[in-house]
């Protein structure tokens, strides 16, 4: 759900809470929305700051979070371009001043990254505080937020290694984003009052005169995978590591014919479905390395081993780093422990 359909529906809701005549002509359909729901949705960051929890958190404590719950998608350091783009990156002592980013003024920028783009420090800390980590979002509390925001904040230059993120310096902090005067309102999108009379828009005044000419038009508009060619393949099909709930991302990427890959069984087995509620195949393929390693590569590595469903147990469970590499597998303590014993023998029995 997007920012603003998401500000739409708490609105909704808190209609609905105050009026009581929203469902006087349905009796029977629905009810009205209590003070916790509506509580429960509210909890989007504005750029004034306005529904900042408050809380605190320090680099140190930033930097193992984010080791343990995000590392394996944005890679150490946030510098990885492993699953997603780069988090940190592209900026200089000389943006955190002037308040813009240069490289988008000389176009030489290195790597688009997300406080290479980002103009308000609210954007960052709403997203992870809503949408993170990506197998269990909303799971993280406030202090953990504010923690992976000041190790954020350092990595990118911006704070010292010692500095603590709270409600109470956030704007102050605001005030040093390398591209903080990189949004503009004077365009016909932002409705407000212009600044002719005290406001920060144009008064909704289209930014653009154009007519449409409607002449050779393309018949069809196709939307493909912006890898380059030659990464398209490095993490095997895109299309097959959706996670099963919230916004998803991700086109095939696989080569070959196109109606053998989306030829699929009936319907996945229970135990493919339990990898993928549980989030395993967005890092694992059955077959292929995507992040971590194929399940056909562990059951190789164990298959000798009298202990292997236990040591595979524990590493689901507590997570761990250096067996396969510098990319650490994260832990899965809200998986329960049932479900984690059922993918240990689906994996170790072949994962079909």
């Amino acid at each position: 759900m997007s920012r603003f359909s998401k500000s739409i529906l708490v609105l909704a809701l808190a209609g609905a809470a105050t009026s009581a005549f929203a469902f006087d002509n349905f009796s029977g359909i629905g009810r009205l929305a209590t003070p916790a729901e509506v509580k429960a949705w509210d909890i989007d960051v504005r750029p004034d700051f306005k529904g900042l929890p408050k809380g605190s958190g320090n680099v140190d404590r930033g930097t193992e979070l984010f080791e343990e719950k995000c590392a394996s998608c944005h890679g150490s350091f946030g510098e990885s371009n492993e699953v997603f783009t780069p988090l940190i990156g592209g900026t200089t002592p000389a943006d955190v001043k002037n308040g813009r980013v240069g490289g988008f003024l000389t176009g030489d920028i290195p790597q688009r990254t997300t406080f290479t783009k980002v103009a308000t420090i609210s954007t960052v800390f709403d997203y992870i505080q809503r949408a993170m980590p990506w197998t269990a979002p909303k799971s993280l509390k406030p202090d953990e937020v504010y923690a992976i925001m000041a190790y954020f904040l350092n990595l990118a230059e911006i704070v010292p290694a010692d500095f603590v993120l709270s409600d109470q310096n956030i704007a102050e902090v605001q005030k040093k984003m390398p591209n903080r005067n990189g949004m503009t309102t004077d365009h016909g999108m932002w409705p407000g009052p212009s600044a002719a009379k005290g406001g920060i828009g144009n008064g909704g005044k289209p930014d653009v005169k154009n007519t449409a000419c409607m002449s050779n038009c393309k018949k069809e508009v196709r939307i493909g995978s912006v890898l380059p060619d030659y990464a398209r393949t490095a993490h095997g099909n895109l299309e097959e590591q959706n996670r099963s709930f919230g916004p998803v991302r991700g086109v095939r990427t696989v080569d070959g014919d196109a109606a053998a890959v989306s030829a699929k069984p009936a319907g996945p087995s229970a135990e493919t479905a339990l990898a993928t509620n549980s989030g395993c195949l967005g890092c694992h393929g059955t077959n292929n390395k995507i992040v971590g390693p194929g399940f056909n590569e562990v059951q190789a590595r164990y298959k000798d081993q009298a202990d292997a469903e236990s040591r595979l147990f524990d590493k689901v469970k507590a997570g761990g780093q250096g067996v396969w590499g510098s990319i650490p597998m994260p832990p899965h303590g809200h998986v329960k422990d049932e479900d984690i014993k059922t993918l240990v023998k689906w994996i170790l029995s072949g994962a079909k």
